[in-house]
């Protein structure tokens, strides 16, 4: 079983929707600031688009977790834990660009190791129970889009 491009991108959409949301707020908190919270979240929709496709590419390499054509609870909760590494780091270096505060934007960062991990794996639990998208038994040579 594998995911195609479209589910991974519908995916990484849906999912962003919620990680914006979530930073928005986590930065508001922290810099008491509505033109600097906004700006922040608002490059994470480019950025991380971008960065969670990528990574929905290279788990969808690693069979690791998959049972019987699903995702495994682990195999979810690795991904968010994988995933969040590489989303923390660009969240502080986003933050920091716009606020010049390295300490709060380690404070972002780190508060969404928190709160995007929990997110992003009852995230995966949603996308497991969804069907459209997958690709079974696919043929050596076969290309699915």
């Amino acid at each position: 079983m594998k995911d195609s491009n479209v589910r991974s991108l519908i995916k990484g959409i849906s999912w962003r929707i919620i990680g914006t949301i979530d930073t928005f707020f986590i930065a508001y908190f922290y810099f008491g600031d509505f033109k600097l919270a906004a700006p922040i979240a608002a490059t994470e929709v480019l950025t991380k688009i971008f960065l969670f496709y990528l990574h929905e590419r290279v788990w969808n390499l690693i069979n690791w977790g998959r049972i019987s054509n699903k995702s495994s609870h682990v195999r979810s909760l690795v991904k968010g834990i994988s995933w969040r590494f590489f989303g923390s780091i660009d969240t502080m270096i986003i933050s920091f660009l716009y606020s010049g505060n390295s300490l709060n934007s380690i404070k972002v960062g780190g508060t969404e190791v928190l709160t995007k991990v929990g997110l992003f794996y009852m995230h995966e639990r949603l996308w497991a129970l969804i069907k459209w998208g997958r690709i079974y038994n696919l043929q050596p040579g076969e290309i699915h889009i």
